[in-house]
C-alpha cells in the first residue's frame, strides 16, 4: 500500500520527461533573451494601439535620445542609432500645437501638477520648454488632444523617466518614420540646455504649466 507521499513522488517522477519535452518546446518558440533592435517600420510598431508601447532597452548601447513624431503620434527612444523603445503619444490639438524642434530635457518631476490647468496631474513630467511643454503620463486617445504637451502611457512614462537625465535631447518633428530622421545626440541636448538658462530665469519669475 502506497502512502500519499510516495504517490506524489512517483507522479512527479513520471512527469519529468514530459516537463523536459514541454520546456524544450517553450524554449524553441520563446523570444531569445538577447537584445534585438526594434525597427520603426516593423508591424508591431506601426500597429501600436493607443496606450500601448514596446520596450527593449539595452543600456550598453549608449545614452538615450528621443524622437516625437507628430505625424505618427508616436515616441521613439534611441540609444545611439538603435531604436530601443516606441510608444503611442498624444500631442497638441489644433490651436495648441506642440512646437517642432530639438529640445533638451530641462526639468524632471515624478509628481508634477499643472500651474495653468487646475493643478491637473502630470506624472513623470519631463519639461522641454520653460513656457510649459513637457512629456508626461496622461490620456492617450490615439490623436492630438493635449494643450501642447506630449502625453504618453503611464507605464512608458515611468520607464522613460528612469533612463533620461537633464539635457537628454528630444526631437519633435512632423516627419513620419517612413520619411525618416536623424536622432539627436546627447551633445545637442547639453548645448541647448546651456543656452536655455536665460529662459529659466524668466520661468522662475512666472512658472508655466
Amino acid at each position: 500500500m502506497q502512502v500519499k507521499g510516495q504517490t506524489e513522488e512517483k507522479d512527479a517522477n513520471d512527469m519529468k520527461p514530459w516537463l523536459a519535452i514541454a520546456g524544450a518546446a517553450i524554449l524553441a518558440i520563446a523570444p531569445a533573451p538577447a537584445f534585438a533592435a526594434i525597427d520603426a517600420l516593423a508591424p508591431e510598431v506601426t500597429a501600436l494601439a493607443p496606450n500601448r508601447f514596446l520596450w527593449n532597452d539595452n543600456q550598453a548601447l549608449g545614452p538615450v535620445s528621443i524622437v516625437i513624431s507628430i505625424a505618427d503620434q508616436k515616441a521613439y527612444v534611441y540609444r545611439g542609432e538603435t531604436l530601443v523603445a516606441a510608444s503611442t503619444v498624444s500631442t497638441g490639438k489644433d490651436g495648441k500645437d506642440t512646437p517642432l524642434g530639438t529640445f533638451p530635457i530641462l526639468q524632471k518631476s515624478e509628481d508634477h501638477k499643472s500651474n495653468l490647468y487646475d493643478s491637473a496631474p502630470m506624472p513623470f513630467m519631463q519639461r522641454l520648454t520653460w513656457d510649459g511643454v513637457a512629456i508626461h503620463a496622461g490620456m492617450n486617445p490615439g490623436f492630438p488632444a493635449s494643450h501642447g504637451c506630449i502625453r504618453v502611457p503611464t507605464a512608458f512614462a515611468k520607464k522613460l523617466f528612469a533612463v533620461t537625465s537633464k539635457g537628454t535631447p528630444v526631437l519633435v518633428t512632423d516627419a513620419s518614420a517612413a520619411e525618416g530622421w536623424t536622432p539627436p545626440t546627447p551633445g545637442d541636448g547639453q548645448g541647448m540646455r546651456t543656452e536655455s538658462m536665460a529662459g529659466e530665469a524668466d520661468w522662475m519669475t512666472v512658472p508655466p504649466n
